[in-house]
């Protein structure tokens, strides 16, 4: 096969991959398994060796991010059905009083969404922006842009997120190292979203009727948020804003199973969420800064060890979180059960992805391509985030692109000889580019907008530009802290 040969079947893979997921809406996981089949044939795979590479694609992506996702997204159950994301929440709020409340709600949207999926972040936050927003008679958005683009940084940056996960996976980067660099980045990110935040929100845009009557009341109006936005609430009955309509929350059998208990303490969940975290820092500082021969080292690496860390944290809020609060051996079974459905097609998506980037290896088209990659000139970090922010721009799921370009970039990476601190701003370089350009295509901004209640335009206007400004800033950040590590 020429080189040119197979830079035409990688282009076209590629293409096929994307007409297929945006022109026909097949899954994902279907998509890229079909596409990784032909590209493989058109490249030159043997038939009898085609289940091999596909197998050997699949074992080595999942052997290393399933169980990490499925652990993480235990994590997240647990702390969602005790409450304890909206208890700490609301401890957040009343510490910084309500002239920033903004802010408690962007660091809450930061802690929340270290062990939940945005998804669900968003889910157990909402309300708490539509009282707060209520009760200060604010629009919501100033409340929900800064939180929700907080919550949607972490999922794109940091680990046991699937898609940090897996392109550190297949670029053999150190999960604590990109933790120990991400996590300074995506505060500062979630700090400047929101005074970015602050200053979009200035103008007041016009809310749905559905969510504006479910927010505030059916008598309040979108002249009513105007004036409010000016402090001016003399237009506005107090009758009519006593009259309204608080989200109606519908729980689940499994939620609603439960039995009461108040609500777990704010220092009790940081510790859990920190927990796993610390635990990972200090294997990966042990395997730097301790002789090989020590007992210590031995000992925080096991401990520190992603797996082990998300499992010990798992058990820790199974029993403080609920069997000591009153859950039946049975009932937290349950919880944790409840967990895996939702991350079971992101574990195999994650898994397909590695599947594309082992035929774009075994076929030699990774290597042609990383050599045109290399001839472009454009630093690594620059490729990285650039061909995530099109993957992602022209497909919509952030675990996707990054699967993708780990896969394209994975040759390449490996004949860089990059050290692991390199490798780790790589992945959050790449993360940058999963951040940003969250438009039409993309779930995350059909859930923002929606439970904001603004149209296409103005979720165009604040949550895409918001996204994508704060996905540059992360990568430019990888760019300034490269050189001196």
């Amino acid at each position: 096969m020429t080189p040119l040969f197979l830079m035409l079947t990688a282009g076209a893979g590629i293409a096929l991959l994307l007409f297929l997921v945006l022109k026909y809406k097949f899954q994902p996981f279907v998509a890229l398994m079909l596409v990784s089949i032909i590209v493989a044939l058109v490249a030159g795979v043997k038939p009898s060796e085609l289940v091999a590479t596909i197998e050997g694609g699949m074992g080595k992506t999942l052997g290393h991010i399933a169980i990490i996702i499925a652990l993480g997204a235990m994590i997240g159950r647990i702390i969602e059905l005790s409450g304890g994301a909206e208890a700490l929440a609301k401890t957040l709020i009343k510490r910084f009083g309500n002239k920033r409340t903004p802010l408690a709600l962007t660091i809450a949207g930061f802690i929340v969404g270290i062990p939940v999926f945005f998804e669900v972040g968003v889910i157990i936050l909402m309300p708490l922006a539509y009282g707060v927003a209520r009760a200060a008679r604010k629009p919501l958005m100033i409340f929900a842009l800064p939180m929700c683009a907080a919550l949607l940084s972490v999922h794109a940056f940091l680990p046991p997120h699937p898609g940090a996960v897996a392109a550190a996976g297949q670029l053999g980067a150190d999960l604590g190292r990109v933790l120990m660099f991400g996590i300074p980045i995506v505060a500062m990110l979630s700090l400047i979203g929101y005074f970015i935040a602050a200053r979009m929100t200035r103008k007041v845009y016009p809310m749905t009727d559905d969510i504006r009557a479910e927010v505030y009341g059916p008598h309040i109006t979108n002249q009513d948020l105007e004036a409010w936005a000016r402090n001016d609430y003399s237009n506005t009955s107090e009758a009519a804003h006593a009259k309204t309509l608080g989200l109606e929350e519908s729980a689940s059998s499994l939620a609603a199973s439960l039995p009461p208990a108040p609500a777990p303490g704010f220092g009790l969940i940081i510790a859990l969420i920190v927990l796993p975290i610390v635990l990972i820092l200090l294997g990966t500082l042990a395997t730097t800064l301790l002789p090989v021969e020590s007992t210590l080292r031995s000992i925080l690496t096991v401990l520190g060890a992603p797996l082990v860390a998300l499992l010990i944290d798992t058990l820790l809020c199974a029993y403080l979180l609920g069997s000591r609060r009153g859950w039946s051996r049975t009932q937290v079974s349950d919880v944790i059960g409840s967990a895996l459905p939702g991350v079971a097609m992101v574990i195999l998506i994650a898994g397909a992805g590695g599947v594309f980037g082992k035929v774009l290896v075994d076929t030699g088209i990774g290597a042609v391509v990383s050599e045109a990659l290399r001839n472009t000139g454009l630093p690594v970090l620059a490729l990285g985030f650039l061909l995530t922010l099109l993957l992602r721009a022209v497909q919509g799921s952030t675990t996707v692109a990054l699967v993708t370009t780990a896969g394209i970039l994975s040759p390449l990476i490996a004949t860089l000889h990059l050290t692991p601190n390199h490798l780790a701003l790589l992945c959050l370089a790449m993360g940058g580019g999963g951040l940003a350009m969250s438009h039409i295509n993309d779930a995350g901004y059909w859930m923002f907008t929606k439970l904001a209640g603004v149209n296409v335009g103005d979720g165009l206007r604040t949550w895409t530009l918001l996204v994508t400004i704060l996905g540059t800033l992360g990568f430019l950040t990888t760019l300034v802290i490269w050189p001196f590590v």
